[in-house]
């Protein structure tokens, strides 16, 4: 008689739109899986010292360290050594256990995976070429159910787009933009708080391809009169730093690391690279979140697809790494979007981009703006050139609406038959590629727009903040729907829409609080 198995909730799996099976996967092909597995239950004292979504300031706030928050909150040894009994008995080995990213990763061949988790695993043919899939859920064995929360690995789809857009693709092949700006001078713009650099901060960036050449990372900060920054690869599931040319992930990359130390220069910048897989993505996050070693205090992912590309487990879990995240003070920076209220999607329908929809991310989302002169905005509005370059935001429907965001006037759904959910973006910044952020690619220069400008943007003035403060602002979103709210700290955004959402006084989905006023919203935190 067959062991009873638990199917894992949220774990099922279509193909991507189009997409044919040719051909069964290889049985002896080598393929590494990562399991989540559920956290300790802590006891209440231990984890109540954590301030995770409260309205308190910074300075209130008490934070659990690593190693504290791994001790009551990570993987229990006894589930880890479950796992690895369960390994064992279906011929496979367990690569790593990391009990504070709560993750176990197994290697097999694709049979005995296929038999260790109930899947079919094939090849897939689509018009952006091949992956290895399966369909329906994955399943363990009963004893396992309340053990392993996720497993990933199995299918290598491309998860995640960047959310950059060059000027010339959306603007024919002109030189630069007519209105373009270095990053510090949109920091200048912002009022971002002067006399502080970033030192003793470290970002963290999570990159999904491409790659960066130190050279061009000097040639571009000696432009600026900056001195080059410090900025190291951490390597994630055998990625590697791999730049090739300009027309690729590279424009990412490069766009990523300018920006964020191009504001907070004395700053360390870790880039995590991660294939891009849904996998790979989710270990960069825990990786980041849980480095003892370089202990980034904020975190920028320029990086996210529409919710309906995801599992349900993808999302839980990326939420919870996040969760883990503000409970040790730091703040995740997420790109909202590239694509306007439908995120890219033709079933015409509404989405917002995730991990930027996520509750426990600071969700980014564009405006356009346009100098009165190098100390003053002369107009900013809601950044929409069309469906195919205006920001994401709009309403979850995935995660329900935060009880921070309960008087924010979240609307439902667009032709949602009224369900609510969480609103995104919670903040905004300059992002539309004709008034974008000049940059340095592979040798060239060029002017790149794109919520992924936005997340970095932020990363940096948040290091500057935690380098005033003396320790991290970590989780900002129920200040900023709380006590901050109404002080006029953010710069609101008023006029335009995204599509089927539009600006507004106060929050508002396309925009959400509004771009940045550095300097009075670091006056606020250390108040």
């Amino acid at each position: 008689m067959a062991s009873k198995r638990h199917t894992i909730p949220g774990s099922e799996k279509q193909p991507l739109p189009g997409a044919k099976p040719v051909a069964p996967v290889r049985p002896d092909e080598r393929i590494e899986v990562t399991l989540r597995l559920r956290p300790k239950t802590a006891p209440p004292k231990a984890f109540a010292a954590a301030a995770v979504a409260d309205d308190r300031h910074p300075s209130q706030r008490k934070y659990l360290s690593r190693e504290e928050y791994a001790a009551v909150k990570g993987a229990d040894p006894q589930d880890i050594a479950k796992v690895g009994e369960f390994a064992q008995a279906h011929g496979l080995v367990v690569v790593e256990s990391n009990a504070a990213r709560r993750s176990v990763v197994l290697s097999g061949d694709a049979k005995a995976l296929c038999d260790a988790f109930s899947v079919g695993l094939e090849e897939f043919e689509h018009d952006g070429g091949t992956y290895r899939g399966r369909t329906g859920p994955i399943s363990v064995p009963a004893d396992l159910a309340a053990v392993v929360e996720g497993v990933f690995g199995l299918d290598d789809r491309p998860q995640a787009d960047p959310h950059f857009q060059r000027y010339e693709e959306f603007r024919g092949l002109k030189p630069r933009a007519a209105s373009s700006f270095t990053p510090p001078a949109l920091a200048k713009l912002y009022d971002f708080p002067t006399g502080l650099d970033g030192s003793g901060q470290c970002i963290g960036i999570i990159e999904l391809g491409g790659g960066y050449r130190p050279k061009d990372l000097k040639a571009y900060f000696s432009g600026l009169g900056l001195a080059t920054p410090k900025v190291k690869a951490v390597l994630v599931d055998h990625a590697r730093n791999r730049p090739t040319n300009a027309n690729s992930a590279d424009a990412e990359v490069m766009l990523d690391i300018e920006v964020a130390a191009a504001v907070a220069p004395k700053a360390l910048i870790v880039v995590y690279f991660a294939p891009n897989t849904n996998q790979g993505f989710l270990d960069a996050i825990t990786t980041a979140v849980h480095d003892s070693v370089n202990k980034p205090s904020v975190i920028s992912i320029s990086w996210g697809s529409a919710e309906p590309n995801w599992t349900g487990q993808g999302m839980t879990q990326f939420d919870q790494a996040f969760e883990a995240a503000a409970a040790m003070g730091v703040t995740i920076c997420c790109a909202a979007g590239d694509n306007g209220s439908a995120d890219g999607l033709t079933d015409g329908k509404v989405h917002v981009d995730f991990p930027a929809s996520s509750p426990n991310a600071l969700g980014c989302g564009g405006t356009k703006l346009v100098a009165a002169d190098a100390d003053t905005i002369g107009s900013e509005v809601v950044w929409n050139e069309g469906t195919s370059s205006a920001t994401g935001g709009g309403v979850s429907g995935f995660f329900a609406l935060p009880s921070y965001q309960k008087n924010a006037h979240v609307p439902a759904i667009a032709g949602g038959g009224g369900q609510k959910g969480r609103g995104v973006p919670d903040v905004a910044g300059n992002a539309d590629p004709a008034t974008g952020y000049e940059v340095r690619v592979d040798g060239q220069s060029f002017v790149i727009g794109g919520t992924s400008a936005v997340a970095p943007l932020w990363a940096g003035l948040i290091a500057l903040m935690n380098q005033k403060l003396g320790q991290p602002v970590g989780f900002l979103n129920p200040l900023l729907y709380g006590s901050l709210s109404g002080q006029g700290l953010l710069n609101d955004i008023t006029s335009g829409n995204n599509g089927s959402y539009a600006a507004k006084s106060g929050w508002d989905p396309c925009t959400g609080w509004g771009s940045p006023n550095g300097a009075k919203l670091l006056q606020a935190l250390a108040g």
